[in-house]
């Protein structure tokens, strides 16, 4: 997948999608070219792209093209797949996604993927930002006013966090206590429903299972739906393959059927 990905959106834009009023607004292959280059390769590929990823993929209702644009970039800075990100950062705007929202993107997921993972992202963002003349009045500030915090929640977090693992690790204890929780997911330029949804996509796309019930919850609680959970795994199983989809959807069943309706 780590080809294919901007072969996809290179067939999108042949096909008319929302980047192909700009063709050259970011680097890359010109479109047909690569079309061909496929055709030439590996014809049934193509087949399989335009007809499950461009004709349907991107079309199905469970999920705006906004919401897809998050959860396809959260996946590939998440796998760190950094040639495919030009091409989906600059359809991420097209389909809405804000300049600071994909700054928030970046810098959330330096903590759920890594350090060097977000530090891999920032070329390619710059490199589009750059294209759309987009400066830093456009994005959030290192600090500022932040979200209410639900205190009991947070209490309750903490204590449980810390009651399982302060003894062994208090430093990781305390880092997620005050840096993520009381920092980070505070940040509001980026909603926390997004937030949610960049987390949970980029735990499908990396295989960490054990930590989707918990931010799965959380996501749905911030107001992620049952219907869009479910097309965040079809949408990744094209994006991370069909095994990290298969491994995080019984997880992802049990906190559906054990929520509330």
């Amino acid at each position: 997948m780590r080809t294919l990905a901007p072969t996809l959106l290179s067939i999108w834009l042949v096909a008319g999608g929302p980047a192909a009023a700009d063709p050259t607004a970011v680097k890359g292959a010109n479109p047909m070219t690569i079309s061909e280059d496929i055709r030439a390769v590996a014809p049934a590929l193509e087949g399989y792209a335009q007809k499950f990823v461009i004709g349907d993929l991107w079309k199905r209702p469970g999920l705006s093209p906004r919401d897809r644009s998050i959860v396809t970039v959260a996946a590939l800075i998440a796998r760190d797949q950094t040639v495919e990100l030009p091409h989906y950062l600059a359809l991420a705007l097209d389909n809405g996604v804000k300049p600071a929202e994909i700054s928030e993107i970046i810098t959330h997921l330096a903590f759920y993927t890594g350090w060097a993972n977000a530090m891999d992202a920032i070329p390619a963002a710059k490199e589009v930002f750059k294209s759309r003349n987009i400066g830093t009045d456009q994005l959030p500030p290192a600090s500022g006013p932040q979200l209410p915090l639900d205190e009991a929640a947070e209490k309750q977090r903490a204590s449980r966090v810390g009651e399982q693992f302060g003894q062994i690790t208090p430093s990781l204890v305390q880092y997620t206590t005050d840096v993520l929780f009381r920092d980070l997911w505070l940040r509001p330029a980026l909603a926390p429903r997004d937030r949610s949804l960049v987390t949970v996509s980029a735990l499908i796309a990396t295989g960490q299972v054990a930590q989707i019930t918990y931010h799965l919850n959380r996501a749905m609680d911030n107001g992620l739906t049952r219907e869009e959970a479910g097309e965040v795994l079809g949408h990744l199983a094209f994006y991370a393959g069909w095994p990290n989809a298969f491994s995080a959807a019984p997880v992802i069943k049990d906190v559906i059927e054990k929520r509330p309706r």
